[in-house]
């Protein structure tokens, strides 16, 4: 049995649940996106894309993070509302970017035999800003996960996981969906303008 194709078959399924439940800006994502991590890590694990391997860890965390903080803002019976990124957190959130890539490609070229070290670096410090945006319903998040998406499509074909490769192609269309979504909610009073915090 070949075990990648099981892990990309299943890791998928799980992606495109977790896509639909983070469209629909649905608290269960935050459950889904603590299960699926771990068939990715195995996966990448598998095809030597180490930092994405290890960015597996950090998402069962943020996913226990993620919920407790949108569960926080529905237990006050008000739920946690969709908002622009506030101005003030743009900088600080590009230098931990920043800070985040190039550790990332010390530790993958120094210490690993990746054969895709820049780009396994940018998605991964991507994702981990990515996630954060998330957590507090940003709507620019669905951005950065653009980004991240249509870089992961050329990494996962080119290191031979096509299924995977697929699954982000398809990330890459909902991310402009989930973002336009988004953005609805917030003109529509579903979240409020961007203002610092």
């Amino acid at each position: 049995m070949d075990w990648s194709l099981v892990l990309q078959i299943v890791g998928t399924t799980l992606g495109f649940l977790y896509l639909w439940l983070e469209y629909k800006a649905n608290i269960w994502l935050w459950v889904v996106g603590a299960l699926m991590p771990m068939v990715h890590g195995v996966l990448y694990l598998q095809s030597g894309i180490y930092a994405d391997a290890a960015m597996q860890l950090y998402y069962v965390l943020a996913g226990i993070y993620g919920l407790c903080v949108w569960r926080r803002g529905s237990s006050a019976k008000k739920e946690m509302a969709i908002t622009h990124t506030p101005i003030g957190w743009v900088l600080p959130l590009v230098l931990v970017y920043v800070m985040l890539n190039i550790a990332l490609y010390f530790l993958l070229t120094e210490f690993t035999d990746s054969q895709v070290p820049l780009f396994d670096s940018i998605s991964t410090a991507l994702s981990i800003v990515a996630m954060w945006m998330l957590s507090r319903k940003l709507v620019e998040q669905w951005l950065v996960w653009l980004v991240v998406d249509a870089i992961s499509v050329g990494l996962y074909f080119y290191k031979g996981i096509p299924i995977t490769g697929c699954l982000y192609l398809v990330y890459c269309v909902l991310a402009v969906v989930g973002y336009i979504r988004w953005m609805r909610e917030v003109r529509k009073g579903g979240g409020t303008e961007s203002e610092d915090k």
